[in-house]
């Protein structure tokens, strides 16, 4: 039997919550499908499809049927699926959409809208200027037009078994109207629903335009350097790690990697939001998107078009959505026993006066139908999912990612906040201070073993000894096996000897440090002192200092205005910790194992929610288990995989803006559902007593869309970098 296969394809189309709510619900009832998602913002529908069940082409016809477009994604198809990469484009001759990138008066809900309008108009002119029966017949005929595709869209979504969509109640309330003879209002009713659409399709497209943006970042070609000393033109997509490129003034860096030759600044802002630009020289690494501001630069690939840092980001935005919100799946389940209870009531409202009361039919059966438009929960399914699609985008481009609904609603609730120390609250650029060796050992000797233990280490102070030992001359000893000790230190073998470079009560315990009180006198000075030994022998002590980053202090004056309460947890000692958190005057924990901090965290969680902050592969654990985990741009894949969040700029000040990003959302979401619930509950009152009729329900819908969707773009100028 064949293994299940992913696919993937681009649904265009879908302008709210209840769309691609419509999509998944049909396409999960057919045989062999499973594990099915749909990205609203992304336009992506994924799936898991066991061959031999359902044909790909079955699946494409019924998402046709629902009134959208798709398009499947090749298999070869580079990075991410963005929302507006022609992911057909490895498909010739299958459209992606004909009207993406169109102006409103050129789309099919644009042409709609403009023919209803106009139908609705002439109906006006024929009632003023004609006998009454021939506008009564021009209305007819306007509404009948343009309820003939809600219609269709709602027949397809019934017989895929969804009977409580917006289509079939548009589609009741305005063949009803036209029974009861109201065909005015009808066409007028219909024409409204079409307006609603096509500006909830505007606004969605304004919702992914953030997400475009981020693509756009990334230049279409790339100067590939030749054999021979010339360059050659070829597509950034193309480019393979090992290549050398070259980067002219002026020109966007096409790929992530490190620079070979030339020193310029880079303007990283808008890939970090980093306003002002970096000097970067010979093997510093550079970013995908940056802007090279003042000479020419020869740049190295290090990663593959599809995995640089533009498709990281746009990767984790758009999978965010897959991680909602629990006010968002609280709010989807509530509208799937909503919809039906709305049908009940008008049923009820239009049956029981008239045959309870003797009341007149016509009267209740126009406010029942007017109680169905009312009651439809477009504004509220879409509440949500647009803040927080808002918000993603917002955060993106200042350089705060976060993982999706669930991360943002976390964090702003967190009342407490646990910091790593190197890399973290400091610079995570050490500098080694001091040199000791033991008797018998040179210094140059002490440097070339710490370096050859550290050589294949990307932690901060291994980064530290490496650098000193350049500085020095001095070649790092040949070294294998090498493997990090978590919270202890490095081990490795140098030739047939293994070798160690750890925390000095580690080295105590291990019995490579005999005198522990050289390495206490430096921790007081707020150094960090690793030992560096072998199993023979002690080879001496290495002292580093890394300073607090210029911005910490700010950052946690912010925190402490936010009422969130911040500690730091390191693994260093604990004179270095107090000489660190003294001068940013905040609690600490030190001599810490990864265990440990994940036992701190649980502690803090007790008491409320928890945010930790790290970027190193012994922070890992911790991240995980806090409420939210932030990795910090420049900490290592895996802490940047565990984490919740990263914050690209490497700014402390960035955490308190992160919080005051998801504190801002969720009360923009809160505004939303109060917009959405109190404006239908103003105007169900006002039908049931016949205040108000048809097309002023569906303008309350249409209204209460529209007013949630521009309220959750408000969060798209959002800058929560300002303190409040």
């Amino acid at each position: 039997m064949e293994q299940a296969q992913r696919r993937e394809w681009t649904v265009t189309g879908m302008d709210c919550a209840s769309c691609s709510a419509k999509v998944m619900r049909a396409v999960e009832r057919l045989p062999g499908v499973s594990e099915v998602s749909v990205a609203l913002m992304a336009e992506r529908l994924a799936l898991t499809l066991t061959p031999g069940t359902t044909a790909e082409a079955e699946i494409e016809g019924v998402v046709r049927k629902l009134g959208y477009n798709i398009a499947p994604k090749g298999p070869g198809a580079p990075g991410p699926a963005l929302p507006d990469a022609p992911a057909a484009a490895s498909h010739p001759g299958v459209p992606v959409r004909p009207d993406r990138g169109e102006s409103w008066h050129r789309t099919g809900k644009g042409r709609l809208v403009i023919l209803t309008g106009l139908l609705l108009a002439v109906a006006w002119g024929l009632e003023l200027l004609a006998p009454a029966a021939a506008g009564q017949w021009a209305f007819l005929a306007a509404c009948l037009i343009g309820v003939a595709p809600v219609t269709r869209r709602a027949l397809a979504a019934l017989r895929m078994g969804q009977p409580f969509t917006i289509e079939a109640l548009m589609t009741i309330a305005a063949l009803g109207a036209l029974v009861i003879g109201a065909a005015q209002e009808a066409a007028l009713v219909v024409f409204l629903f079409a307006l609603g659409e096509l500006l909830e399709g505007v606004a969605a497209g304004k919702a992914r335009d953030g997400i475009r943006a981020l693509a756009d970042l990334v230049p279409r070609t790339a100067l590939l350097e030749i054999d021979g000393g010339g360059t050659r033109e070829i597509p950034a997509d193309r480019l393979a790690i090992g290549q050398v490129v070259l980067v002219r003034p002026g020109d966007r860096i096409p790929a992530d990697g490190e620079i070979v030759a030339g020193i310029s600044g880079l303007d990283e802002s808008p890939v970090t939001g980093e306003s002002l630009p970096r000097s970067r020289g010979p093997g510093e690494p550079v970013l995908a998107g940056s802007i090279n501001t003042e000479a020419a630069l020869r740049i190295r690939v290090t990663r593959a078009p599809s995995d640089n840092t533009i498709a990281r980001i746009i990767r984790l935005v758009e999978q965010a959505e897959e991680s909602r919100a629990p006010t968002e799946r609280f709010i989807d389940r509530f509208s799937r026993w909503y919809m039906p209870a709305v049908v009940a009531a008008a049923a009820l409202a239009m049956l029981v006066p008239p045959l309870g009361f003797g009341a007149d039919w016509d009267t209740w059966i126009y406010r029942g139908l007017a109680l169905l438009l009312i009651g439809c929960p477009c504004a509220l399914v879409i509440s949500v999912p647009a803040s927080i699609a808002s918000a993603l985008s917002s955060g993106a481009r200042r350089g705060l990612l976060m993982k999706g609904g669930a991360v943002i609603e976390a964090a702003a609730h967190v009342r407490h906040l646990a910091f790593d120390k190197t890399g973290t609250l400091t610079l995570g650029r050490p500098a080694v201070v001091r040199i000791l060796p033991a008797p018998g050992v040179t210094e140059a000797a002490l440097l070339a073993a710490a370096a050859g233990v550290e050589a294949g280490s990307s932690h901060p102070l291994a980064q530290a000894i490496l650098r000193r030992a350049a500085e020095a001359g001095i070649a790092p000893l040949p070294a294998h096996a090498a493997r990090a000790l978590p919270g202890q230190g490095v081990e490795a073998m140098l030739g047939q000897t293994r070798a160690w470079v750890a925390a000095p009560r580690h080295a105590a315990a291990m019995g490579g440090l005999r005198d522990a009180s050289e390495a206490e006198g430096m921790e007081a000075q707020g150094m960090t002192v690793v030992a560096v030994f072998d199993q023979h022998r002690p080879l001496g002590l290495i002292a580093l200092r890394d300073e607090p980053r210029p911005d910490a202090a700010e950052a946690l004056r912010q925190l402490k205005a936010m009422g969130i309460e911040a500690t730091m947890l390191t693994g260093d000692n604990p004179r270095t910790a107090q000489a660190i958190a003294g001068a940013l005057g905040l609690g600490f924990r030190a001599g810490m194992l990864p265990a440990d901090k994940l036992e701190a965290i649980r502690d803090m969680a007790a008491q409320g929610g928890v945010m930790m902050i790290g970027d190193g592969i012994n922070d890992a654990p911790a991240l995980k288990q806090a409420s939210v985990g932030v990795a910090m741009g420049s900490g290592t894949d895996v802490a940047l995989e565990t984490a919740d969040a990263a914050i690209l700029r490497d700014r402390v000040t960035d955490v308190p803006a992160l919080i005051r990003l998801a504190r801002t959302t969720m009360a923009n979401i809160r505004q939303n559902i109060a917009i959405a619930l109190g404006l239908k509950a103003v105007f169900l009152v006002t039908s049931v007593l016949g205040i108000t009729g048809l097309w002023i329900a569906i303008l309350a819908d249409t209204g209460a869309t529209v007013l949630v969707t521009l309220n959750a773009l408000r969060l798209l100028g959002h800058d929560p970098g300002k303190a409040g």
